[in-house]
C-alpha cells in the first residue's frame, strides 16, 4: 500500500461517478481509507441517511473503506467558507481518526488553492482529474436526467419519477399503463388486483384477505420497480383504487342486514350476526390497511381515465358498475379529491388518450410539474 490512512470528503449530494472513480482508486492506494461525509440538516438537499446508504452499497464489498459523519450547522456553502470551519473540520477528523493522515484525495478543481496542503501538511494531496468524468453534484441536482449516465444505479431512485393510472374499469389502463412504459424505455407495474381477482374467479368471489393482498403486493411491487426503472416507473392503479373496490364488495356486503329465516333458531340466527360482525371488521381493518398505505404513498403525476371507451368484459368484471360507469368513476375520483390529490383527467379514444398521456410525461421529464 502505498499510504497507511486516507481520508476523502464530501457532501456527495448526490454521489456521483467522478466520486466514485476517487473513491475506489483511492481505496486500492490506502490501508485505510476514511470517506468523510459532511452533513448539515440546514443545508443539505439529501438526507444524509440517503446519502449514507448510498456510500455504505458502493464500499460495502471493501474492508479497508470507514464512512465517518461531519455534521455541522452552517446554512450554506458559503457560510462554511466564510469562517474557520474548514480547519475546525481538519482536527475534528484528526481527532476522530485517532492517527495520522498521509494521503488526502481530492477532485483537481481544488488545485493551486493550496487548501487541502494547510489542513494537512502532514499528507500528501492526490488530485484526481475531474476532466474525466465531467460532471458535478450541483449540475446533477438542477437537471438529473441530462446527467442520468453519470448517476450511479444505487443513486438513480432517488431521482426516478412515478406516474400513477387510475381509473375505473375497461378504460384503458393496463394497456396504456405498458405502452407508455415501452415509449420512455423503461419498467411498468402492473395492477395486482387482476391477478388476484382471477385466482378469486371474479370481483364477486374476493375476499377481504384477497383486497389486503392487493394494497401490500402493489405497493411492494412499486418500491422494487423504482429501483429498476429508467428514470420514470408507471404503476396500474394504487390503495385507493383498491380501497374504492373494499367499499364496492365488500363494504356493501357488510352494510346487508344478517339472513334471518322466519323459522331459523337462535344458534342459526347468531351465526348470522357472527357472519354480518365479521364482515364488518374486515371491511374496517381492510379500509385501515388501504388508507395507511395511501398516506404514505407520493406521485408525481397522476392521470385518470374516463369511462368514455367502449366496456370490454373479461369474466372479472362487475356488472353492476358496467351498468352506470359514470357513477362508479366519479365515486373513485372523490377518493383522490379526499386525499388531495391533483390528477389529470384523459379521455377520447385510445390514441386520443396516448398522446395526452405523452405529453404530460414529457413535460413532467422537462421538470415542468409545477405547471401539471
Amino acid at each position: 500500500m502505498r499510504y497507511q490512512t486516507g481520508i476523502f470528503g464530501g457532501g456527495f449530494d448526490p454521489l456521483h461517478l467522478g466520486h466514485v472513480h476517487t473513491i475506489l482508486h483511492a481505496a486500492a492506494m490506502c490501508g485505510e481509507l476514511n470517506i468523510i461525509l459532511s452533513c448539515s440538516e440546514s443545508r443539505d438537499r439529501i438526507p444524509v441517511k440517503e446519502r449514507y446508504r448510498w456510500l455504505l452499497a458502493l464500499t460495502g464489498h471493501l474492508p479497508n473503506v470507514k464512512i465517518r459523519l461531519l455534521p455541522d450547522e452552517c446554512a450554506t456553502k458559503e457560510e462554511y467558507d466564510s469562517r474557520d470551519y474548514w480547519e475546525e473540520g481538519a482536527a475534528r477528523v484528526r481527532a476522530m481518526l485517532g492517527k495520522p493522515v498521509d494521503a488526502v484525495f481530492c477532485g483537481s478543481d481544488y488545485k493551486g488553492q493550496d487548501r487541502w496542503e494547510k489542513l494537512y501538511p502532514e499528507a500528501e494531496v492526490i488530485y484526481e482529474d475531474r476532466s474525466l468524468i465531467p460532471v458535478s453534484s450541483t449540475q446533477i441536482h438542477a437537471d438529473p436526467f441530462r446527467y442520468w449516465e453519470y448517476i450511479p444505479e444505487t443513486v438513480r431512485p432517488h431521482y426516478v419519477k412515478t406516474v400513477l393510472l387510475a381509473g375505473g374499469e375497461s378504460t384503458g389502463k393496463s394497456t396504456l399503463t405498458e405502452n407508455l412504459a415501452k415509449c420512455f424505455n423503461t419498467v411498468f407495474v402492473p395492477e395486482a388486483g387482476r391477478d388476484f381477482c382471477a385466482e378469486a374467479g371474479g370481483e364477486d368471489w374476493m375476499t377481504a384477505e384477497d383486497l389486503q393482498k392487493c394494497v401490500l403486493y402493489q405497493k411492494t411491487a412499486v418500491w422494487e420497480g423504482i429501483k429498476k426503472a429508467n428514470k420514470i416507473l408507471f404503476i396500474d392503479t394504487d390503495a385507493l383504487t383498491t380501497k374504492f373496490y373494499i367499499q364496492f364488495l365488500i363494504g356493501n356486503k357488510a352494510k346487508e342486514k344478517p339472513d334471518f329465516s322466519p323459522e331459523g333458531t337462535a344458534e342459526a340466527d347468531g351465526k348470522a350476526r357472527k357472519q354480518s360482525k365479521k364482515a364488518a371488521d374486515d371491511t374496517v381493518k381492510t379500509l385501515a390497511l388501504a388508507d395507511a398505505v395511501d398516506a404514505v404513498n407520493t406521485f408525481d403525476l397522476i392521470l385518470f381515465l374516463e369511462p368514455d371507451v367502449p366496456y370490454i368484459d373479461d369474466s372479472t368484471r362487475s356488472g353492476t358498475i358496467r351498468s352506470d360507469r359514470e357513477l362508479y368513476s366519479q365515486q373513485l375520483k372523490s377518493l383522490f379529491d379526499e386525499s388531495g390529490y391533483r390528477y389529470h383527467c384523459l379521455s377520447g379514444d385510445y390514441e386520443d388518450r396516448f398522446t395526452a398521456a405523452e405529453t404530460l410525461v414529457q413535460a413532467l421529464m422537462r421538470g415542468e410539474s409545477e405547471n401539471l
